[in-house]
């Protein structure tokens, strides 16, 4: 579901553009393709369009059109719900002013062997607000760190905004360990929490990451902390990350890039945290 941001936000809406293509699981769909109808609704700011009566402030959406055919004819899916997503991802990145995307792709001549009007698939994409801490205490550490951020920026559906200072820090939990040097990144993605984090643990292995002892030392540690207002506690992940707010190693270099954002769960902000917790006042104490 879209953030409540994205759903207040102006709309360019696309309705039952048709394209001859070639999508199916049966071989005849490939070979002699059939129509598809693609709606498409865009989540954009259009303020500056508006006033200043300027198409390069906002989207063109017979560019818009144009560029749905040709992914339709230049690729093929077997699954309507492929071809869907591939629109979905490929949109939010050809055009950067588009915060949300909602896609309904209908196959009215799908191969059921039943009286049917359509059937369609709808999915939809957003960016969303994303802060990781991240932090190293073995070999070379900055090198590790600025190696992440470089793998980051690389993968799909990613668009790395800021990077804070990196900062010298006393080991938390086990203290027998040199030190770290900690950071934050604030991003951007349309990849779903659980695909995210998966991408961080690849991301720690290339750099050599080991998960021998709790706490213990790392080349590289990748958490992720906030996803945009989402709240998430299952067994694999917990977001806003636990405990965050008690972590000054955490907290001072979000701080720096992020102060503003406010955590879903508390209702503070970042730097209200942090002076807080500069103060000796613990959270949740």
């Amino acid at each position: 579901m879209f953030e409540e941001g994205i759903k207040k936000m102006d709309k360019i809406n696309i309705r039952r553009l048709e394209v001859f293509a070639r999508h199916g699981v049966f071989e005849e769909e490939t070979k002699l393709g059939q129509p598809f109808y693609i709606s498409a609704e865009l989540y954009l700011d259009t303020w500056e369009a508006a006033h200043g009566d300027r198409l390069e402030a906002s989207v063109d959406y017979g560019a818009v059109c144009h560029e749905i055919k040709a992914c339709m004819e230049n690729r093929t899916f077997k699954l309507i719900e492929g071809a869907a997503a591939f629109l979905c991802e490929h949109l939010l990145k050809t055009y950067p002013l588009v915060r949300g995307i909602r896609i309904k792709l209908e196959k009215p001549q799908a191969p059921i062997g039943l009286p049917f009007e359509t059937v369609w698939v709808e999915m939809e994409r957003h960016w969303e607000q994303v802060f990781l801490s991240v932090g190293s205490n073995m070999g070379d550490r900055e090198g590790y760190i600025r190696q992440a951020v470089e793998l980051l920026g690389k993968i799909p559906g990613i668009r790395i905004q800021a990077l804070s200072q990196l900062v010298e820090t006393e080991p938390y939990g086990y203290t027998q360990q040199p030190s770290f040097i900690n950071g934050a990144i604030r991003l951007e993605t349309f990849l779903p929490p659980h695909i995210l984090l998966q991408k961080l643990h690849d991301i720690e292995k290339a750099c050599c990451r080991e998960r021998i002892i709790r706490w213990g030392p790392r080349t590289l540690d990748l958490d992720l902390i906030f996803y945009g207002s989402q709240v998430v506690d299952t067994e694999e992940l917990t977001i806003p990350h636990i405990d965050m707010e008690n972590r000054a190693f955490v907290l001072g270099p979000l701080d720096e890039i992020g102060g503003w954002f406010r955590h879903p769960v508390l209702g503070k902000t970042v730097h209200q945290l942090y002076m807080a917790l500069k103060k000796g006042e613990r959270t949740n104490d």
